[in-house]
């Protein structure tokens, strides 16, 4: 089991442009190469790797990758002014965009 195996949570699917009919096993989104960049990031940048966790949820343009980190580990991960989320942001957009995805990443107190 990799990092990202172990952060990448139950897929979820609660964006509220979704239905229950329009959610198929078939489409349903995973967050490919996007999830495993963010999985690894996060857990670098916190010092509490474990308390990291990943949901994926489908979006109207792609993938919401919504991450939680501990409490005392949010001001490593936002950084002053947000530059540290901005560019966590940038990265996996790139990596999800290698993939064909347009991935939005929250991040969830």
């Amino acid at each position: 089991m990799t990092d990202a195996d172990a952060v990448l949570g139950d897929e979820t699917h609660d964006d509220e442009s979704w239905d229950d009919e329009s959610w198929d096993d078939e489409d349903h989104p995973t967050a490919g190469r996007a999830g495993d960049v963010l999985a690894y990031l996060a857990s670098q940048l916190v010092e509490d790797p474990d308390g990291v966790r990943i949901e994926t949820s489908p979006s109207r343009s792609g993938v919401k990758l919504s991450l939680r980190v501990a409490p005392g580990d949010m001001g490593k991960v936002i950084g002053r002014r947000g530059r540290i989320a901005q560019s966590i942001r940038g990265v996996v957009r790139a990596a999800g965009a290698s993939d064909g995805l347009d991935v939005l990443v929250d991040i969830v107190d």
